[in-house]
């Protein structure tokens, strides 16, 4: 279990206060106070807006990592779909806070640019978490693809108000399901084509196919 530290109440603080303002309105000092911290006290833990950014980007890692181990009898493909699933169910709590990220960060290269390679990194450590290699040159294209299924997702999510996220859940199938079919047209790959059993997050009228090495 991840214990809470100065850094979490840090980024609690700034989901609650970017909340309320937004991000780019947004000051370290504006996080200080809600905290309850020094200004002095915060730049021992921080250093800018794009650092505790990435601290939050790690924590939503971590609490997906937590969760239930992937199980390599089922396809690469539910697998992901399970795994990217948890991550919008952590990102739930905060989804106010999320969207006005997202909103903000095209005018904001400053905190834009820094987020990108932890960014990747999150991408690289979804990839594990679904039993999925990242070595090598492959390992790095597998994250980019993750990466846009996930924002292609993450697009839908926003704006999905159902308690069980069932349009999330169909977005996903749907960009996972093209992604599998694109990859199968490549006249190189010799992709597996057996049936197996979906995973076990229901999601009614998505379509148990496979995405067999992934991307």
């Amino acid at each position: 279990m991840m214990t809470h530290s100065v850094t979490d109440r840090l980024i609690d603080a700034s989901l609650t206060v970017a909340t309320a303002k937004g991000w780019r309105s947004l000051t370290m000092a504006d996080i200080a106070r809600e905290a309850g911290l020094p200004l002095a006290d915060v730049r021992k833990h921080v250093r800018s807006k794009a650092e505790l950014m990435t601290a939050l980007l790690t924590r939503v890692d971590q609490q997906v990592l937590e969760g239930a181990a992937a199980d390599d009898s089922e396809p690469v493909r539910d697998r992901l779909f399970d795994v990217l699933m948890r991550r919008f169910d952590v990102l739930k709590a905060h989804k106010a806070a999320v969207t006005a990220l997202l909103r903000d960060l095209p005018r904001d290269p400053l905190l834009a640019l820094p987020l990108l390679p932890q960014f990747a990194l999150s991408m690289l450590w979804m990839l594990e978490a679904a039993g999925v290699s990242t070595s090598g040159v492959v390992g790095g294209l597998r994250a980019h693809g993750l990466a846009l299924i996930y924002l292609n997702t993450l697009r839908v999510w926003i704006s999905d108000d159902s308690p069980d996220l069932a349009r999330t859940m169909a977005a996903l199938d749907r960009t996972l399901t093209r992604v599998d079919g694109a990859i199968r047209r490549l006249p190189f790959l010799e992709l597996p084509d057996t049936a197996a059993p979906a995973s076990g997050r229901r999601c009614d009228g998505c379509r148990p196919t496979h995405l067999a090495t992934l991307i």
